[in-house]
């Protein structure tokens, strides 16, 4: 339901769980304008995957507000290949987090799932109840189920505790902060780096996974974080809140785009060996605009931005990938933050 009055994020302490990784880092970048402590985790020195390490962290850092973007994370072949990781660690992470926000008494909690925890036959759109109501789609099903768990959880606490403990489901995310290790990287990082290695070998074509039919929703990661803090100041509920931008792209499209970014004047060549995922994902997003927030960075906008920090990267020899583990408690004046990396905060195509 929507708040009559906005829960108020200055002057409080909030810790973004995962801010190492592409979404945490943007909402880190968001919260400054809220004038409110924002509080990380120097490197390794907390296993969010630990119960008590979690524990000790939020008892010495006592949050006021908590965004959980940290995850166990990536692309399809990496579900594919360690379904028990993704499974415990993202079970374990949301158990660990949304338990000790309850046992410390934290205002408001917003967990962020992800699209793929709908059906693979929900009816296009996908609205918020469709939730629960088919199989999932089996190539990300281990992150799905772990992500449809911690939904449940937030609900569960909410009814049972009364705490003020949301869902919100982001569609598909690129941006500054993105993964391009191709050995886990998402599809828009993934074409990204081939588009520009192939321009940079002067290549005649430019490979594509599967037959390029498929349909997704992307989101500039940017734009992600204002809708979330957006949700947070505006928004209390059980049901989870779609983010998206209610628009699709097929993925022969999307490579098309990327190239003309890239500078890549090849051809696109097809790969329909491999799997490629469920035929269409979009998210229907009428909650989300009826609460008041339209994303505002178009697709062809948002590359430009990712590539730039791409070649940013590039140029600095920063390892292009995220990292895999929590740490502990940092005291920070408000709006600024500590480096450090948490599971990395991403979301399934």
């Amino acid at each position: 339901m929507p708040l009559d009055t906005p829960f108020e994020l200055a002057n409080r302490r909030v810790w973004v769980a995962g801010h190492g990784g592409m979404v945490g880092s943007a909402l880190v970048r968001r919260l400054r304008s809220e004038n409110c402590e924002i509080i990380v985790a120097p490197p390794r020195s907390v296993d969010l995957t630990r119960q008590g390490q979690t524990e000790d962290w939020l008892d010495a850092a006592r949050p006021d507000v908590i965004f959980v973007a940290a995850a166990r994370v990536g692309g399809i072949l990496a579900n594919d290949s360690r379904p028990a990781e993704f499974l415990r660690d993202n079970l374990a992470i949301e158990t660990n987090i949304i338990h000790g926000a309850y046992r410390t008494g934290v205002a408001k909690l917003i967990f962020l799932g992800s699209s793929c925890i709908y059906p693979r036959a929900a009816v296009q759109p996908m609205k918020e109840e469709s939730l629960l109501t088919g199989p999932l789609e089996p190539t990300n099903q281990w992150y799905a189920i772990a992500k449809i768990a911690g939904v449940m959880m937030c609900q569960a606490y909410r009814r049972q505790y009364g705490c003020d403990f949301i869902s919100v489901m982001p569609t598909n995310l690129y941006g500054p902060g993105d993964n391009f290790d191709l050995a886990g990287s998402h599809v828009v990082p993934a074409l990204m780096r081939k588009a520009h290695e192939a321009k940079a070998d002067s290549a005649e074509f430019l490979s594509v996974w599967g037959s390029g039919r498929p349909r997704r929703e992307f989101l500039y990661v940017d734009d992600c974080a204002d809708a979330i803090v957006h949700l947070a100041r505006h928004y209390s509920g059980e049901q989870p809140v779609n983010v998206g931008t209610g628009e699709d792209i097929s993925i022969h499209e999307l490579a098309e785009l990327i190239s003309h970014v890239v500078g890549f004047d090849g051809k696109l060549s097809f790969d329909h060996g491999m799997i490629e995922g469920v035929p269409r994902k979009l998210l229907d997003v009428q909650v989300l605009h009826a609460l008041g927030w339209h994303h505002r960075t178009s697709l062809e906008t948002g590359l430009q931005h990712t590539y730039a920090w791409y070649l940013q990267e590039l140029r600095s020899g920063t390892p292009l990938r995220g990292g895999s583990t929590g740490a502990d408690a940092g005291r920070m004046p408000r709006g600024t933050v500590t480096t450090g990396t948490d599971f990395r905060g991403a979301h399934h195509q």
